[in-house]
């Protein structure tokens, strides 16, 4: 079958459009890894009965940071995967930012 191995530079899964854009990469990886982390700490503070006051706090900063970067790079990113990503970075902390702030939030 001709044409179906590709030679070249790999491409990454986020520059579909064949372009690259590392800034944009980098904010989304870290809007869906901080979104998740804050995801998971909210669930703890949520489930687990006495847990420390550092954890609330945490929670509910890390979901902040991944709303407020996730929202920005939203708006300038370029590639429908990206976009995928950084929706679900941005839900993901939001849902940590408010299990956070319903345990006491920044006081903890």
């Amino acid at each position: 079958m001709a044409g179906t191995v590709r030679s070249g530079p790999r491409q990454s899964i986020l520059n579909s459009d064949g372009k690259r854009h590392p800034a944009v990469n980098i904010m989304t990886i870290f809007t869906l890894v901080v979104g998740l982390a804050s995801f998971v700490l909210g669930m703890i503070v949520r489930n687990v009965p006495h847990v420390v006051a550092a954890v609330h706090v945490i929670a509910t900063g890390a979901g902040l940071a991944a709303m407020l970067v996730g929202l920005y790079v939203q708006m300038i990113s370029a590639t429908r995967e990206q976009r995928v990503l950084i929706v679900t970075g941005i839900i993901a902390g939001f849902v940590g930012l408010a299990l956070g702030l319903s345990k006491g939030g920044f006081v903890g």
